[in-house]
């Protein structure tokens, strides 16, 4: 199943909703997280939805504290190119996108002009903002479920995309190492022998080469400790002599990264039509992890299971401690 839905020779897919539908989904353990700290606040077992529908206005506002002041082991949240947001302004998004449309564009100038006439934190007056307008319009909302929450990100996440600008491959590739990252979360509730993670906004040199994604993996102060470097390399030609000569050079450009940044993992997403399985093989043993795609680059469009599955089994071993680089 490629995700193409063609009638009468004509393809009439909606391939963009198949990648946010992804990203959202992504979004999950953030919200089975904010849904822990309200029951640990409010001392209760009921789930988020209950809770939100429910609890009074002080309440709100002391759960909504305690999420933007929580410091270990934080999820992720993130835009329509799957680039995280920091702790604060993914917990404003996922409480403003429930309950007030445009956060940024219209509900934000506002808290601005709160924060001038009121001379008090900017992050206070957002979580008083926030709790104020859940606890009046909760009404009209009726339900705050994983199910109608992922509705409204699948929708924020597409207004967010359209608004920014990136390259579509990244974006599938991010998506897909996000994935990874919070598949882990998921089971773990942490990030492994690291702090924290940070995807970075855009491409980045190592040496003289460009990376197209990069996870920064962090220590308890924020600083960096490695990256997981991820290279996207494309191909529109099928195989032949220039395949080789692309190969040649990739290979190169591959030992350059490694020799400039030898403390990082490096992961390379291949995307190329017919691709020689010794060519693959080749590149395969240069780099610590490979994802090949018999795909020419307009028919990649996601990850599939099992790849994802290698990148997910690839995320865990390096959180974990336990995967050896390559020399």
């Amino acid at each position: 199943m490629d995700g193409r839905l063609i009638f009468h020779g004509i393809d009439v897919s909606h391939q963009r909703l198949v990648e946010l539908t992804l990203l959202a989904d992504q979004c999950k353990p953030f919200y089975d997280w904010v849904e822990q700290i309200f029951q640990q606040e409010l001392r209760s077992t009921k789930v988020l939805d209950q809770l939100l529908q429910t609890a009074s206005l002080p309440d709100l506002q002391n759960a909504l504290t305690m999420c933007y002041t929580a410091r270990d082991d934080l999820p992720k949240l993130f835009d329509g190119l799957g680039r995280t947001y920091p702790h604060t302004r993914a917990c404003y998004y996922f409480f403003a996108w429930m309950i007030r449309d445009a956060p940024q564009q219209r509900l934000a100038p506002l808290i601005q002009r709160i924060v001038r006439q009121s001379g008090k934190n900017r992050v206070v007056v957002e979580i008083e903002v926030l709790a104020s307008l859940i606890y009046d319009y909760r009404g009209n909302v009726r339900s705050f479920a994983w199910e109608a929450v992922r509705e409204i990100i699948i929708d924020r996440l597409e207004g967010s995309r359209r608004s920014l600008k990136g390259h579509q491959k990244e974006v599938i590739v991010r998506t897909a190492l996000l994935t990874a990252f919070q598949t882990y979360y998921a089971q773990y509730q942490n990030y492994g022998i690291y702090a924290d993670i940070a995807m970075t906004q855009s491409q980045m040199k190592a040496g003289s080469e460009t990376v197209d994604v990069v996870a920064r993996l962090l220590d308890n102060e924020g600083r960096q400790v490695r990256r997981v470097l991820v290279p996207i390399k494309t191909r529109e030609t099928e195989g032949g002599g220039h395949a080789h000569l692309f190969s040649r050079d990739l290979s190169a450009a591959l030992s350059t990264m490694r020799t400039s940044s030898p403390n990082d993992f490096i992961a390379v997403i291949l995307v190329a039509k017919n691709w020689s399985p010794r060519e693959v093989e080749v590149l395969s043993e240069q780099v610590d992890h490979l994802a090949f795609f018999d795909l020419s680059p307009g028919e990649f469009v996601h990850f599939h299971a099992v790849e994802q599955g290698r990148l997910n089994t690839f995320v865990a071993s390096i959180l974990q401690g336990n995967f050896v680089k390559r020399a």
